[in-house]
């Protein structure tokens, strides 16, 4: 009994001694069958990851001559080296004959992709938005915009908001996608704005004479930009006036000095008015009272009193 016991472990452990001796005589076979494949993918994969380091550097090179948003510079060149270090992975593994692992990959990678794509979808239109932005300068750094209800000067570009602070000291981050999307208006792009000044003289007034005096008025001005362009309109007949638009264009530095020359005008205007004793009227109220209406208020007056 203890010889056949004997006997029976010795086959057993012969037999394990067998199958694992096999396995790795087949796996040096098959290492050895693969190394030339493996060397040249190494090799592939090396020349791969030199070419996206070198074309990182090129991007971000490229990118700081388009834009001044470093954070989209850096991504544009993340991306940039990704995606070539990707091509190099997917190649060196066509060479390995890797091909079920590779569909296996490209399988899971579309799956995880659309399963981020609905859990960032805001993060991924601010910073799509956000690129575009960078790329086509609608507005920059400094400038004076007015979007989303919010007028201010633009301090910060980022991959996902656009920070523009008030003239009140406040700061408005607003989405890239917001911004990008709806209306935006840029008053420093043209480096010049219009003022245009409404103001409304007496209909006893000579309208020439008014129109010439205004016009000379604010041409004289330090501030105006191109004096020959300055106009003076009338447009309606009002209540008490006859209104119309003064219009004279300045370089517009900043939103500061748009109302200092605003508030200059106004006073060159009203002293160019007083010399030529040119009326501008204030709105007139005419009450209108019947019989006993007058001494009615008196007595309730005295009574209130």
């Amino acid at each position: 009994m203890l010889l056949l016991i004997s006997k029976i472990k010795d086959l057993n452990f012969q037999s394990a001694y067998e199958l694992v001796e096999g396995k790795i005589v087949g796996w040096a076979e098959d290492f050895i069958k693969i190394l030339p494949n493996l060397l040249v993918a190494v090799f592939v994969m090396f020349l791969f990851i030199i070419t996206a380091k070198l074309l990182r550097k090129l991007a971000f090179r490229l990118g700081k001559r388009l834009t001044k948003n470093l954070a989209l510079v850096k991504l544009m060149a993340t991306i940039s080296f990704i995606v070539v270090l990707t091509i190099g992975i997917f190649t060196s593994l066509s060479i390995l004959h890797l091909d079920k692992a590779l569909t296996s990959l490209l399988t899971g990678a579309g799956i995880i992709g659309l399963a981020l794509s609905f859990a960032f979808q805001d993060s991924a239109s601010n910073l799509i938005s956000g690129f575009f932005l960078a790329i086509r300068k609608p507005l920059n750094l400094n400038d004076i915009v007015e979007t989303n209800g919010t007028m201010g000067t633009v301090i910060e570009m980022s991959l996902r908001n656009t920070v523009v602070q008030s003239f009140q000291g406040q700061h408005v981050f607003i989405p890239n996608k917001e911004v990008y999307q709806n209306k935006l208006i840029n008053y420093s792009s043209s480096g010049e704005r219009r003022i245009d000044l409404e103001v409304g003289v007496g209909y006893g007034t000579d309208l020439r004479l008014a129109q010439k005096t205004a016009i000379n008025a604010i041409k004289e001005l330090s501030f105006v930009k191109n004096p020959d362009q300055t106009a003076f309109v009338f447009g309606e007949f009002g209540s008490s006036s006859i209104n119309g638009t003064l219009m004279f264009w300045l370089k517009y530095p900043g939103q500061k000095e748009y109302l200092e020359a605003l508030s200059d005008a106004t006073i060159a205007l009203k002293k160019a008015f007083d010399q030529e004793n040119i009326n501008i009227p204030f709105p007139i109220r005419t009450l209108d009272f019947k019989d006993g209406d007058l001494e009615k208020m008196t007595v309730n007056s005295k009574t209130a009193s």
